[in-house]
């Protein structure tokens, strides 16, 4: 469920203008354990990692105290407690300078997965941030602590940095202990919606099985190969929907992304074969029922795959569509410029044409697909003489309309096999192998605090999720980019009276957690974090998102880093 916050001016803050700010130390910064042991964390990588990846790829981008109503603050908000600082990155670079033509993405940036209250997978955007022992991870605070239920921390917590349908270039980071300020942690303070997580050396997968003595052979695939384009499998019974076997095992929809991770390499616009106890079902649909210029495109939901298919040059669907650019053929008696013409005799040529002749050309074209054509030349003498050219029409012919279409339009849902029970059957058996640290593989941010309002920075996230009005810009797959400069913005929904605004069209669900870098450099995709995305608003009442909101960071902030940058994690395996 998400909460609409709204979002006010100065008027809140009279009594916290007179606050005085004070850095926190150490033994205020809370920590909480996300997995204490290894074989939490071994368990946890299972999880992400197990049935194909499934989990990671059915997760969903969080929704949580996403969607602000905001307006600049001109007055009070957010202000600098200390001196303004940096602590360096991975490769400490000079400010940026000049316009960026082509911005390079930085490695650090990926998804954070874990359960959410509603028991299901969810991810947000986070970053990669220098420390001691190369292991922090940087996000927003709700997407570490549970602020829906009653436990402490989202179950589960992985970072997965370059992360794309199921794919882990880099490995899985499981999350190990969580640092945030007190004021988040006991009051859940808006001004304090950040966290930092130390994580396990990266982990990748060499092996998941279940073993289990005795098990027959259907266990993980059935007898079908698949579904044909009518949606019964090979012994031609239909099985739209669920539907179970002897052996425990049901067949149920999935998603578009699912069933690619399932048949990895294959074209789901063809027709298989598709992989064991995976399959489709295809129907046929109107033109008006497609709503793309492109070849293919997934639904909103992310459950059915619309697609065309070109039947232009097959005989029995010859002709184009009504609402073609009309082409008028260039027949002529002997045949010669009718380069559509189907293969078979061609009537013979008629008289020889007279030097120069001055020719009227009137073409027909009848349901056998025959043009007649009527030439008369005029020259010293008057000659009349009539072909008959077999061509096919290039344009669409006055009189009875053609039903044939130029594409074939078809709507694709797909399913696939699992235990009823929805739980393991047997021992699993999970071979991980250690990548290294994350900062080893990726690099880290570095953070800066207490920087100038109006500061320019770089966003980077990935923003998926609706507009107000309905449209979706971003889908969450892939990272994105805005720049813009800080203003002052406050929400007293979730008592945040000195947060930060960037203008930025990055919808909210996804794009929670997004990295706010300072100077950024495009040759080195390393800056300073200077915060996190909370919440998006739209400002103007247009029905599309203009706005992202973040806490300022401070020296309360720079507080809680060290106190998370200083702590060790160690390996998995």
């Amino acid at each position: 469920m998400k909460r609409t916050l709204a979002l006010g001016g100065v008027a809140a803050g009279l009594l916290a203008s007179a606050a005085i700010a004070a850095p926190a130390h150490a033994d205020q910064v809370p920590s909480i354990n996300l997995a204490k042991t290894n074989f939490a964390a071994k368990e946890i990588a299972a999880f992400w990692f197990g049935e194909a990846r499934a989990n990671l790829i059915k997760a969903t981008p969080y929704g949580v105290e996403t969607k602000i109503s905001a307006k600049h603050v001109s007055t009070g908000g957010a202000s600098a407690d200390t001196k303004a600082g940096v602590v360096g990155s991975s490769g400490d670079q000079k400010a940026a300078t000049g316009t960026l033509k082509n911005v390079n993405l930085p490695k650090t940036t990926g998804k954070v997965f874990f359960i959410g209250a509603d028991h299901k997978p969810h991810w947000c955007s986070a970053t990669a941030v220098q420390s001691q022992y190369k292991n922090l991870v940087a996000t927003a605070g709700h997407c570490v602590y549970d602020t829906k239920s009653n436990a402490t921390t989202l179950d589960k917590w992985v970072f997965i940095p370059g992360y794309y349908e199921g794919k882990t270039p880099w490995g899985i980071y499981v999350g190990k202990t969580a640092y945030t300020h007190y004021d988040y942690s006991v009051y859940e303070d808006g001004d304090r919606d950040y966290a930092f997580v130390t994580v396990y050396n990266g982990v990748q997968v060499t092996d998941v099985r279940y073993d289990k003595p005795g098990r027959d052979d259907h266990h993980g695939r059935d007898d079908h190969h698949g579904r044909d384009d009518h949606g019964r499998d090979d012994h031609g019974k239909y099985r739209g929907g669920r539907d179970h076997d002897e052996h425990g095992w049901h067949v149920a929809p999935v998603s578009v992304r699912q069933f690619q991770a399932l048949n990895r390499g294959r074209d789901l616009t063809g027709n298989g074969p598709w992989a064991k106890g995976t399959g489709v079902q295809t129907h046929e649909i109107s033109e008006r029922a497609y709503f793309s210029h492109s070849d293919s495109y997934v639904s909103r939901d992310g459950k059915t795959l619309y697609f065309r298919k070109k039947v232009w040059d097959h005989d029995e669907h010859s002709g184009p569509k009504h609402d073609d650019k009309q082409l008028t053929p260039k027949a002529a008696p002997s045949g010669e410029n009718n380069r559509l013409a189907p293969p078979g005799p061609q009537t013979p040529p008629g008289p020889p044409k007279p030097p120069h002749p001055t020719a009227t050309v009137t073409t027909t074209a009848t349901a056998t697909v025959t043009a007649t054509a009527t030439v008369t030349t005029t020259a010293t003498a008057t000659v009349t003489a009539t072909a008959t050219v077999t061509a096919t029409p290039t344009y669409r012919p006055t009189g009875k309309p053609h039903h044939e279409a130029k594409y074939k339009y078809y709507a694709r849902t797909f399913w696939a096999q699992s235990r009823d029970d929805h739980r393991p059957h047997g021992t699993l058996k999970i071979t991980l192998k250690d990548v290294g640290a994350l900062g080893s593989n990726v690099g880290g941010q570095g953070l800066a605090y207490n920087q100038k309002i109006g500061t320019s920075i770089f966003m980077f996230g990935y923003p998926s999720g609706s507009h107000p009005d309905g449209n979706y810009a971003f889908t969450g797959k892939t990272q994105k980019w805005a720049y813009g400069k800080t203003f002052k913005a406050s929400a007293a929904a979730v008592k945040g009276e000195e947060l930060v605004g960037v203008k930025s069209s990055f919808t909210g669900e996804g794009a929670i957690g997004s990295s706010w870098l300072y100077r950024y450099s495009n040759a080195k995709r390393l800056g300073y974090l200077n915060g996190v995305t909370i919440g998006v608003a739209d400002t103007d009442g247009n029905g599309r998102i203009d706005t992202s909101i973040s806490p300022y960071f401070d020296g309360e902030t720079l507080a809680v880093y060290k106190t998370a940058a200083a702590n060790w994690s160690g390996k998995i395996v």
